[in-house]
């Protein structure tokens, strides 16, 4: 049995995410360290300038912890898409030397989507479907705030 070339080895990018972590943890170490050195000084300026170096590593923690979350729970919903057979097929769509589909190709099939979005904007399959076809469309934004939109329908909160 051929392996699936859609399915590509998903190791480098865990590998990648795995040490882009570990390298920010060491430097919101550094980064709190060099805060209480700051704190330590004694001097007005020092404490409030060591007070706002500490609140650096909570706030890059907490956007590690978010996108990894949130990373995490759009795989999920990827692969219930994928096992329901869901998924939005690209794969005859005519595309850019880049890899990119075409921009008129990919405007069509968010027209379609949308549609069916339109339909029944509360479940969570067709939402995902249009935050998909925004990403093809290039629409990044839209698209993420559609996803989330999705994994809150998935999990009962909307």
């Amino acid at each position: 049995m051929a392996a699936d070339p859609a399915r590509r080895d998903a190791r480098p990018i865990v590998w990648m995410i795995g040490f882009l972590v570990v390298a920010l943890v060491v430097y919101f170490v550094i980064l709190g360290q060099r805060g209480f050195d700051l704190i330590s000084s004694g001097t007005v300026a020092g404490i409030g300038v060591g007070i706002g170096v500490l609140i650096l590593p909570f706030i890059g923690a907490w956007l590690i912890f978010a996108t990894l979350r949130a990373g995490i729970e759009h795989q999920k919903l990827a692969r219930i898409m994928a096992a329901e057979g869901r998924e939005l097929d690209v794969s005859d769509l005519p595309r850019r030397p880049s890899g990119r589909i075409e921009r008129d190709a990919a405007d069509d099939l968010f027209a379609q989507i949308k549609q069916e979005w339109e339909a029944d904007p509360t479940d969570w399959h067709s939402t995902y479907r249009i935050a998909r076809a925004y990403d093809y469309a290039g629409d990044r934004g839209r698209a993420r705030e559609m996803m989330k939109r999705a994994v809150a329908q998935y999990k009962g909160e909307e």
